[in-house]
């Protein structure tokens, strides 16, 4: 039997994500989280194989949960379930120390699928991404400004292509606006960027703008 814990802050999801799951013979699900603090309590407290873990939640989210849970458990295989369609996503959530990456738009049947392999010691990601992996895994390889940026920066980056104020980036991300301030000046720099427009421009260009500029 492969425990799971399903972690969404959407409560319709984790029940979509439950009734797909009972479906599946050989999976149970062990619990649910709402919160990025909800996971860390549950991976200390309660025994399981596997997370099924959205990268954007309230609290701790995104890259920086999947690392804490890989320190507390290095052991517990993470199926990042994601919105966030773009391969730079997956790229970044794999080298955190997910096993695989599913975006939500998924079949059921690849969401067992996906299940199942990584519970049984495998990786679950797209060509793409196994592409990019390997690109950055070879020694003389020109990266693209984006992937210079830390887990935070690139998160950042995110919320302001998608038109979100500095102020609602630090309510979301539980930050100070002066450490938003400061990770958006940083990221613009190595960007080479001066502007909003130029930001949006060059999001669009490397396909990271995602479904939220039209």
């Amino acid at each position: 039997m492969i425990r799971l814990v399903i972690a969404d802050d959407h409560a319709i999801v984790r029940e979509g994500l439950k009734r797909i799951v009972a479906e599946a013979p050989g999976l149970q699900v062990e619990a649910e989280a709402a919160d990025g603090n909800e996971v860390i309590r549950l991976v200390r407290e309660r025994e399981f194989d596997v997370l099924v873990l959205d990268l954007s939640m309230p609290g701790r989210s995104g890259m920086e949960l999947i690392k804490l849970v890989k320190s507390e458990r290095p052991r517990l295989r993470i199926l990042v379930l994601s919105m966030h369609q773009e391969t730079q996503y997956a790229v970044r959530a794999i080298k955190s120390g997910a096993s695989g990456y599913l975006t939500k738009e998924s079949a059921p049947a690849q969401l067992v699928q996906a299940i199942q392999k990584v519970a049984a010691g495998g990786a679950f990601i797209s060509a793409e991404v196994a592409e990019q992996l390997a690109l950055g895994a070879m020694p003389g390889g020109e990266k693209p400004p984006h992937e210079t940026l830390s887990d935070r920066e690139f998160e950042v980056f995110r919320q302001l292509v998608a038109g979100v104020s500095v102020t609602d980036i630090a309510g979301q991300l539980k930050l100070s606006v002066k450490t938003v301030s400061t990770h958006k000046a940083n990221l613009m720099q190595k960007l080479g960027l001066h502007n909003q427009s130029e930001l949006v421009r060059y999001a669009i260009r490397h396909g990271l703008a995602g479904d939220d500029i039209a």
